[in-house]
């Protein structure tokens, strides 16, 4: 994520960033940050990104990447929130797991719907454009009543 501010910071861009103390005390915090927000728990950094977002991208990543991407469309299935979600597939890095998600659509766990507002993206331009365009889904339904 270092790489990704520095590039915004270096093209004008504002950075804001939101850390646990405990990661700042390791010396994790980028220090050229428009904003830096720290907080005491990983709970209450979700919590103030999802406040300050408009839209959530995950880039090639591990399982906190996932897990906080997950947690998003999660959000938004719930309509806790209205925004984009997205995966950012560098180099098709994301393919196994859209792969997985569209499983999960057929064996009935996941609507089709829900996984078809989420953004794949191969560049960065087009990522632009589809958050442009996007409508969120706004189903109630959220399990087929098959699987009840």
């Amino acid at each position: 994520m270092g790489v990704v501010a520095d590039a915004a910071l270096g093209h004008g861009g504002k950075v804001i960033g939101v850390l646990p103390r405990f990661m700042a005390d390791k010396e994790l915090a980028h220090t050229k940050l428009t904003k830096l927000h720290l907080v005491d728990t990983m709970h209450e950094r979700k919590q103030l990104m999802a406040e300050l977002a408009e839209g959530f991208v995950a880039l090639p990543g591990g399982f906190g990447t996932l897990e906080e991407i997950f947690e998003a469309i999660t959000w938004a299935q719930l309509h806790l929130h209205a925004f984009p979600c997205a995966l950012l597939n560098v180099g098709g890095y994301f393919n196994s797991l859209v792969e997985f998600m569209r499983v999960s659509v057929a064996k009935g766990f996941v609507r089709k719907e829900l996984f078809d507002s989420v953004i794949v993206a191969s560049s960065v331009d087009e990522l632009f454009r589809r958050f442009a365009t996007f409508q969120p889904e706004r189903s109630e339904k959220w399990i087929p009543k098959k699987m009840i």
